[in-house]
């Protein structure tokens, strides 16, 4: 019963609020990065709004009974201190975030049972939007009467944009201040490290005999592996640019502006990566296994120097892996691995980031 009057709620809310989205990638007031979201204060309650694709939930008092189909979602939760609100999950063995173990399992993220959902008595379903096939799996559960709400943070460009979509989860719960704070002190992190990285960056031009005077010497790094003969690399607007850029590293597609990854050849990755120093992202757990994978990964200087890195230093046997909860929560702790790893750091230094051997 409790969602029919949330449904009912939300659409009073549609009917008597009059505050429009935010124009196409312009960030709404109340937010410093993100443009994929509002949230407004109203005498009904507070206007959770998000965009692409539009809707909008009025919450006139904290959710209690959330359901996640994305393990983003649970450490945006966790980092709330509002795990007591998450009854349901999907793929909870995808999950590294301790649940309490009760919670109702919904299936596959790509196709959770209805059945299961309607049974869970949400107050909110929190879906995500990776393409057409998710809408339509939306679609079908908002006509059995879900309430839905869409927390596409994938969707921004930057670390800190991804991160501040906590105030949405915050917004939600009754945590919205808690959720300000934690972004406060995430910005403040994040901002103190790019100056840290250009300090680096100055030591670095110190000890190369090469740099020229009143430039800045460059740590060049490479992204991504060769699959089926294409090698992705991400362009300017993936998040992982930004990381290499705040770093400090040489990347040569920060003015690539396309929103999906780059399909490279294996020769154009040989003329853009061939001498880079660092590799990051790597799709093995080890040097032997990124070998037997394809042999063309051994044709790097970063893997002949063994400076190859993937995400998995904290990623459980199940494939659970916190990089895609607290590194999305915690962008500053992953700027501080791709610093660390263009200077070098040692390995129990770093957060998500595992050097291969």
């Amino acid at each position: 019963m409790r969602q029919y009057w949330l449904i009912l709620i939300a659409l009073l809310c549609f009917v008597g609020c009059t505050s429009q989205p935010a124009e196409q990638g312009a960030v709404p007031a109340g937010n410093k990065y993100a443009t994929g979201f509002q949230i407004t204060q109203t005498d009904s309650g507070t206007i959770v709004e998000v965009f692409r694709p539009y809707n909008r939930i009025c919450v006139s008092q904290p959710m209690r009974r959330l359901g996640t189909m994305s393990t983003v979602q649970v450490g945006f939760l966790y980092a709330l201190d509002a795990m007591d609100c998450l009854v349901a999950v999907c793929n909870p063995e995808l999950i590294y975030t301790p649940l309490k173990g009760d919670e109702t399992d919904l299936g596959d993220s790509m196709k959770p049972s209805a059945e299961r959902v309607l049974q869970s008595d949400l107050d909110l379903l929190l879906a995500v939007n990776y393409g057409q096939y998710d809408n339509l799996e939306a679609a079908r559960m908002e006509k059995l009467g879900v309430p839905i709400i869409y927390i596409n943070e994938w969707q921004e460009g930057s670390p800190l944009a991804r991160a501040e979509w906590i105030r949405v989860l915050g917004a939600l719960t009754g945590h919205l201040h808690q959720a300000d704070s934690i972004f406060a002190e995430v910005e403040s992190k994040y901002i103190s490290l790019t100056a840290k990285r250009s300090f680096s960056a100055t030591v670095l031009q110190c000890n190369d005999p090469t740099a020229e005077g009143g430039q800045t010497a460059k740590r060049s790094i490479m992204s991504g592996n060769n699959f089926r003969g294409t090698w992705y690399v991400p362009s300017g607007k993936n998040y992982l640019a930004y990381l290499f850029k705040d770093a400090g590293a040489d990347y040569p597609f920060y003015d690539d502006v396309r929103e999906t990854s780059i399909p490279l050849t294996i020769e154009e990755t040989l003329r853009y990566f061939h001498d880079a120093e660092v590799w990051v992202g790597a799709g093995g757990n080890s040097l032997d296994e990124l070998a037997q994978m394809d042999e063309k990964h051994t044709w790097f200087k970063a893997y002949q120097d063994g400076r190859v890195y993937n995400w998995r230093k904290q990623q459980l046997p199940s494939g659970a892996n916190n990089f895609w909860e607290r590194g999305v929560v915690h962008p500053e702790e992953m700027l501080e691995d791709v610093i660390g790893i263009l200077n070098n750091a040692p390995d129990s230094t770093l957060h998500f980031a595992n050097r291969l051997y």
